[in-house]
């Protein structure tokens, strides 16, 4: 009788931990779909998307200045330097 009672334990433990290990990959499975289904959903979005935004106005300055410093070497002409000028102030 020891043998059989031994035998059913064994067969229990077995069996509990059979299920505790089969609801623990069961519940992160349903986890892990969520978080899935949840970064599938697209995020709603009331506002279209914008324009990219204007150059910085500090290096449109710093340009100025370069061209600026070519026309002062005698590199650009001044019919050269005003167009490079409203080029830059255009874009």
């Amino acid at each position: 009788m020891p043998g059989l009672l031994r035998g059913v334990a064994r067969t229990a433990v077995v069996a509990g931990t059979a299920t505790a290990v089969s609801n623990r990959v069961s519940r992160r499975q349903q986890g892990r779909w969520a978080a899935q289904q949840q970064s599938e959903a697209p995020a709603p979005s009331a506002e279209p998307p914008t324009a990219p935004p204007a150059p910085d106005m500090t290096s449109k300055i710093e340009q100025l200045k370069q061209l600026g410093e070519l026309k002062d070497q005698g590199v650009l002409t001044d019919s050269e330097f005003e167009d490079q000028k409203r080029r830059i102030l255009e874009s």
